[in-house]
C-alpha cells in the first residue's frame, strides 16, 4: 500500500505517587529500561514536587540508570485516559484514586526520609515488582485495552 500510514499502538503503564519524586520515578525508569514490546511507562502525581529526590537519583545511578534529568509531572485526566494500567506505588490516605480500567495498588512506603540503606531496600523492592509486572505483560496475564483480546492475540 503505497503512501499508507500505519499507526503503531503503544500501550502505557502509569506509575503514580503523590509527589512523583521518588517511587513512581524509580518504577518508570525500571520499566522503561527493559520494556515489553509495544509498551512504555510514564509517571505522575497529584501534587508534584519541584524536583526528583536526590536520593532516588543516586540509587538509580548505582544501578546504571540516569534519572537526573527527570522532572515530576502533574497527574492529568489525559494521562489516565491513555493508560492501560495504573500502578499506585504510594501508601496512605493521600494516594489518589484514578479512573483507569486496571489499577494495581502496590502500597510502597515512602523512602524519601529513610536512611540510604533502607531506601536502597525499597528501590530493590520496586525493581522486583516492576519485573513481575513486565513478566505478567509478556505472558499475557496483564490486562489489555480494547476488544477483550489477550496480549498474546494483539
Amino acid at each position: 500500500m503505497r503512501g499508507a500510514t500505519f499507526v503503531k499502538m503503544v500501550r502505557k503503564v502509569l506509575f503514580i505517587c503523590v509527589q512523583n519524586s521518588f517511587r513512581s520515578q524509580v518504577a518508570e525508569a525500571f520499566f522503561n529500561s527493559n520494556p515489553p514490546a509495544g509498551w512504555v511507562a510514564v509517571s505522575a502525581g497529584p501534587k508534584p514536587a519541584e524536583s526528583v529526590n536526590p536520593k532516588a537519583v543516586q540509587l538509580m545511578k548505582e544501578r546504571g540508570i540516569d534519572i537526573s534529568c527527570k522532572r515530576p509531572k502533574k497527574l492529568t485526566r489525559e494521562m489516565e485516559a491513555e493508560a492501560d494500567i495504573a500502578v499506585i506505588v504510594c501508601s496512605g490516605s493521600e494516594c489518589p484514586v484514578v479512573n483507569v480500567k486496571h489499577v494495581e495498588n502496590w502500597g510502597i512506603e515512602d523512602p524519601a526520609e529513610m536512611s540510604l540503606e533502607d531506601a536502597r531496600k525499597v528501590v530493590s523492592r520496586i525493581e522486583k515488582m516492576v519485573r513481575n509486572l513486565v513478566d505478567r505483560i509478556v505472558r499475557g496475564e496483564a490486562p489489555s485495552r480494547g476488544i477483550g483480546l489477550s496480549l498474546g492475540q494483539l
